[in-house]
C-alpha cells in the first residue's frame, strides 16, 4: 500500500468523522439542554469537530504538496530517461562511425598492399 492510498484512507476517515460530528451537533443544537453535563458534552464535541477540521486542512495541504512533489519527480524521471535514450543513440551512432572507419581503413590497407606487390 503506497503513501497516497494511506492518506486517502485517512482523509476518508476524517471526512466521515467530521460528517458524523456535524450531524450530532446539529441534532444537539436543536434541543434545549438544562443539564450542565450535556452542555459540556456538546462543547467537547464541538472541540473535537474543530480539531478534525484542523487535521483535515493540514492533511489536505500535505496531500497537495505530495502530489506536486510526485509530479516533479515524475517529470525528472522522464527527463533522465530521455537523456539516457539520447546517450544510447549517440553511442550507437559513434560505434557505427567507428565501424565505418575500420572498414575504410581495411580497404585502404588492402589497396596499399596491392600497390606494394
Amino acid at each position: 500500500m503506497n503513501q497516497f492510498n494511506i492518506i486517502d484512507i485517512y482523509m476518508k476517515t476524517v471526512y466521515e468523522k467530521e460528517k458524523k460530528l456535524a450531524e450530532i451537533l446539529g441534532k444537539l443544537n436543536s434541543l434545549e439542554f438544562k443539564d450542565p453535563n450535556l452542555i459540556e458534552e456538546i462543547q467537547n464535541l464541538q472541540k473535537q469537530k474543530n480539531q478534525l477540521e484542523i487535521e483535515k486542512n493540514d492533511l489536505t495541504s500535505k496531500y497537495s504538496l505530495l502530489l506536486d512533489e510526485h509530479q516533479k519527480i515524475k517529470e525528472e524521471i522522464e527527463k533522465i530517461k530521455q537523456n539516457e535514450m539520447n546517450e544510447e543513440k549517440k553511442e550507437t551512432e559513434f560505434s557505427e562511425k567507428i565501424d565505418e572507419l575500420n572498414q575504410e581503413t581495411d580497404t585502404l590497407l588492402e589497396e596499399i598492399d596491392k600497390w606494394q606487390m
